[in-house]
């Protein structure tokens, strides 16, 4: 704070105006106080709307409506979408699917677990699908052995594939990551006129995205394994053990019930909104009409989203 108050009295430099000058002050000092986080970074957002009022004297009014489009709305739905999505616990069904493809191997099981968790994370996150396929890893590895000493590797493999195959995700989709959706609406804002038919091709829509995007994903995917293998000895090459635990326990819990398959609709109904009509109603509506859906349904409750959202992340943005 000290370092900003200085630079505020320095001299404006030639060929910058005051409020330039401001602007800039207000940039490094955010940039150290991400950078060092002496305070929570939300706090570090609620600085800068500050910032704008007192130093730069807008109006609060006018620095209220900065905060709020269709690229915020969407984060807010998203991050809303993830909590109600998690709330609905199919890790163990999710981990039995993906045994049921890949077979009892290692490898394929690894490998398995990467893709299913890089392609729900190019759609809704890589943060909420690494909290939704923990459990997956986590039931894999406990069903393995009883002694944690003995699947440290293992356990590493299994982990990593879920964190890296989300993370290499991101980029897949507009809804992968706030920042995508971000560079959507800056891209618009800074070159698309609507009086201006020849700039029409600036607008990015979901299709447009994924088409550009999605291959760089998939490309990647193959070798987020390999370098595991490589790099962790697992101490089994098979898991036959886990995957015969693991089907008890899902038969256990006999078949999917209605609450599962209207999630299922819901969420699938959330992506076709996001393909086909994001480009005439905005991705954020889409978003918070799907967090809505499912609390209409009664799917989750609004005390689960009150406390699973992360609410400094929409401030950040």
């Amino acid at each position: 704070m000290l370092f900003g108050a200085a630079m505020l009295n320095l001299p404006v430099p030639e060929g910058l105006s005051p409020e330039a000058w401001i602007v800039l002050t207000m940039s490094v000092m955010a940039t150290i106080l991400f950078v060092t986080e002496p305070i929570p970074l939300p706090a570090v957002a609620l600085l800068i709307i500050l910032g704008q009022v007192f130093l730069l004297g807008s109006a609060s009014s006018d620095v209220a409506k900065t905060l709020w489009n269709d690229s915020v709305l969407f984060i807010l739905g998203s991050l809303m979408l993830a909590v109600a999505v998690v709330k609905q616990k199919l890790d163990k069904r999710i981990a039995w699917i993906i045994v049921r493809i890949t077979g009892t191997k290692t490898t394929r099981i690894c490998f398995g677990i990467s893709v299913v968790s890089g392609l729900l994370a190019s759609f809704i996150g890589e943060h909420t699908v690494a909290a939704m396929m923990l459990p997956v890893g986590i039931t894999l590895v406990t069903l393995t052995s009883d002694d944690p000493k003995k699947v440290r590797n293992l356990a590493a493999v299994l982990l990593f594939s879920i964190a890296y195959g989300a993370s290499v995700a991101g980029i897949g989709t507009p809804s992968g990551g706030a920042r995508n959706a971000i560079m959507i609406g800056y891209w618009r804002e800074f070159f698309y006129d609507p009086s201006n038919p020849e700039t029409y091709h600036f607008i990015v829509d979901y299709v447009r995205w994924m088409a550009f995007a999605y291959p760089m994903f998939l490309i990647q995917l193959p070798f987020v394994t390999l370098i595991l293998f490589l790099t962790f000895k697992p101490e089994y090459r098979d898991l036959s053990r886990a995957v015969v635990k693991l089907r008890a326990q899902v038969e256990n819990e006999g078949p999917m019930k209605a609450a599962d398959w209207v999630s299922i609709l819901l969420f699938v109904l959330v992506l076709i909104g996001w393909i086909f009509v994001s480009d005439k109603v905005g991705m954020g509506t889409i978003a918070i009409l799907g967090a809505t859906a499912f609390l209409v349904a009664g799917l989750v409750r609004w005390e689960d989203i009150n406390s699973g959202v992360n609410w400094g992340v929409v401030l950040l943005y």
